[in-house]
């Protein structure tokens, strides 16, 4: 009895210890255990966005479009969900890879066909000129960008050379190459540069193209102050560099004008008093007075 009085005590020991244990470890693991999240739910709705980079004037088709999932709280305005309902509209603005196409980047439904058409302003016309690497700043303008049109021609006024600005702020509708003959019947690649003119502007680049030559000046995208110019001559130009001292304007050598001898005018004499007649009697020739 006495040796059981005294391994009880002991054996509750050990399950109260053994507890115990068990009861921290878990308390432990619950603890080191990561606190699992919960994840975000919200409503989608598909979009049509562009499967690829899409220039103006494109005409859409299944191919080059898809949807992907929008936020209902963050849909754009003028979307659309289904691509068959825009198949065949024509893009007015250049679309990258997975932008939305928005009804305001469209244009109207009655137009079906693409192109430069399709993308030419109200009351503007679209007009194209030739050039070359060195006029197109190398490949650097682009359709969207804005550039000024300088022109040389001969003055008629004076018959020197002289270069001015005549267009500015014009839209580059689109760039591409040509291939024309040469005199012996080789190919050669030419640059064309496509601008969005009003009917006045496109007579001044006619002209310009045909009479002289043009050179393109590529601006700011958001520059479109006007700056009026004098034009570039020569002489105003060598002008412009310090110590230059323009040669002297000769007048022409003008000759005296002849001046007309004016007539000399006769001083007015009154008129005698009466009226005399000669009387002639054989070889006798007389005077006779009659009063008035």
């Amino acid at each position: 009895m006495k040796s059981l009085r005294l391994i009880v005590p002991i054996v509750v020991a050990l399950l109260i210890a053994s507890v115990g244990t068990v009861l921290i470890y878990r308390w432990v693991r619950q603890q080191a255990a990561p606190v699992p999240t919960q994840t975000a739910t919200f409503e989608s709705v598909p979009v049509v966005v562009a499967a690829t980079d899409l220039n103006w004037g494109t005409k859409l088709r299944g191919e080059i479009l898809k949807t992907v999932p929008y936020p209902k709280e963050s849909l754009p305005k003028g979307f659309v969900s289904e691509p068959s309902k825009i198949e065949g509209r024509i893009v007015l603005v250049p679309l990258k890879e997975k932008e939305p196409v928005l009804e305001s980047k469209l244009a109207p439904q009655n137009i079906a066909t693409g192109g430069v058409a399709a993308v030419v302003k109200q009351g503007k016309r679209a007009v194209s000129v030739r050039g070359d690497k060195v006029i197109g700043l190398a490949g650097l303008i682009n359709p969207g960008n804005r550039v000024d049109v300088l022109v040389t021609v001969k003055d008629p006024g004076t018959e020197k050379e002289i270069t001015k600005i005549v267009l500015e702020d014009i839209l580059v509708l689109a760039t591409g190459t040509q291939v024309q003959e040469k005199g012996k019947g080789e190919p050669s690649p030419v640059d064309v540069f496509t601008l969005e003119v009003t009917p006045e502007e496109a007579e001044k680049l006619s002209l310009a193209s045909n009479e002289g030559k043009i050179q393109l000046a590529l601006r700011n995208i958001t520059d479109s102050d006007v700056v009026l110019t004098q034009g570039a001559t020569i002489s105003k130009t060598l002008a412009s560099y310090r110590g230059y001292t323009p040669p002297p304007v000769v007048a022409a050598e003008t000759k005296p004008e002849k001046k007309e001898p004016v007539p000399q005018v006769k001083a007015w004499k009154p008129r005698e008093e009466g009226i005399s007649v000669e009387v002639i009697k054989g070889d006798k020739v007389s005077k006779q007075k009659f009063g008035m």
